[in-house]
């Protein structure tokens, strides 16, 4: 089957198949509306335990990194342009511009759009976002805490700049921490505390509510879920099993980072 042009959404991907369909598939669909019908969408997923576990548990097959570009290339795909849907240019984001890079000269041209939050008006946007699937919460009361993954690398400063965002719009009462850098739970709950906070309403900061989200936030038989550390503390704690990706202002600002990667690409179609 011969493809000319092809976007290839690339995820970190989930074993839970609602999660998939609801925050990865919703996404991937808005990419193939805003690109238009000359542009064939493509899925793979980075985490080959995942993968994994989806053929052998679930008979769901998504292709790794390499096996998509291979089959891309064998489908005469010309054009390529791949549009992660990682939160930040991090480890993964270079390591899939490296693997790229290293099957580039089997397509005519290719491009890499940015991650959800590169720029100034990512960052805007993706706070407005957050804001607005909160605002029934907010009462004087009540801390909007989300939680974020993590990365030992530079990229991690970007929650810092969303937080600064979020404070910059008047949302005092809004946190975020990450699972596995800084700012750390310990971080928040001591910001929480300085506040005349009763209840804590807790959100992943992730494309998808998958195994982060309901255990190392939302479980209550683990007491060091932020659940359970929250609910120590005294707070009324409620929890929101949703990803970024049912947010419908997080998936525009994925498709418009796809686009401006085919408008790059223009001058050479």
């Amino acid at each position: 089957m011969s493809v000319e042009n092809a976007l290839l959404v690339v995820s970190f991907g989930t074993t839970a198949t609602e999660s998939l369909r609801l925050n990865i598939e919703s996404v991937e669909q808005k990419i193939g509306e805003a690109a238009g019908g000359s542009w064939s969408v493509r899925r793979c997923f980075t985490s080959q335990t995942i993968i994994n576990i989806l053929d052998k548990k679930k008979k769901i097959k998504v292709d790794n990194i390499n096996e998509a570009l291979e089959r891309a290339a064998a489908d005469g795909v010309k054009n390529l342009v791949v549009q992660p849907t990682h939160l930040m240019k991090g480890l993964e984001y270079d390591k899939l511009c490296s693997t790229l890079a290293d099957h580039a000269g089997s397509f005519r041209n290719t491009a890499v759009g940015d991650p959800l939050l590169t720029s100034e008006d990512d960052l805007d946007r993706v706070a407005e976002a957050l804001i607005e699937a909160s605002a029934g919460y907010e009462d004087g009361e009540t801390a909007l805490v989300f939680m974020g993954h993590g990365t030992e690398a530079d990229a991690n400063g970007i929650y810092k700049k969303l937080q600064c965002v979020l404070g910059g719009k008047g949302k005092t009462g809004y946190y975020i921490g990450t699972v596995e850098a800084e700012p750390a739970l310990d971080d928040v709950i001591k910001a929480v505390g300085e506040g005349n906070i009763k209840r804590v309403v807790l959100r992943p900061l992730m494309l998808v509510a998958g195994n982060h989200a309901v255990n190392d936030m939302a479980s209550p038989d683990d007491p060091d879920s932020w659940y359970s550390r929250f609910s120590a503390e005294g707070y009324e704690t409620i929890c929101i099993i949703e990803g970024l990706g049912q947010l419908s202002a997080v998936r525009d600002i994925y498709a418009d980072h796809a686009n401006r990667a085919i408008a790059s690409l223009n001058g050479q179609l």
